[in-house]
């Protein structure tokens, strides 16, 4: 399977983590981080971490999906949480595509 072409949609719950910077985030699906996971030493850049582009509604951004817990978080900056006027607990549906 070729990375680039990898696209993913999903929807899931958007939470908040009060960690050492204040971010939303969205879990991936366990059988989709599965596969992310086999793929990740081709794509990652280091300590897991994998570029990807992200479009939540009408906003498009770029970010990177975090290794936790065994499967792989997307972060949602602020910007784009109040953009898309989205709160905590909402259902976020994310397409998704790694970019090199």
């Amino acid at each position: 399977m070729d990375p680039q072409t990898l696209e993913m949609e999903f929807a899931g719950e958007l939470y908040y983590w009060r960690g050492p910077s204040p971010y939303h985030f969205v879990r991936v699906p366990e059988d989709m981080a599965a596969l992310l996971h086999d793929l990740s030493p081709v794509v990652s850049y280091g300590w897991g971490v994998i570029p990807v582009s992200v479009r939540i509604g009408e906003t498009d951004f770029e970010t990177s999906l975090f290794p936790k817990d065994g499967g792989y978080v997307v972060p949602i900056k602020d910007v784009v949480r109040k953009g898309e006027d989205l709160a905590d607990g909402d259902t976020v549906l994310l397409e998704l595509a790694i970019r090199s």
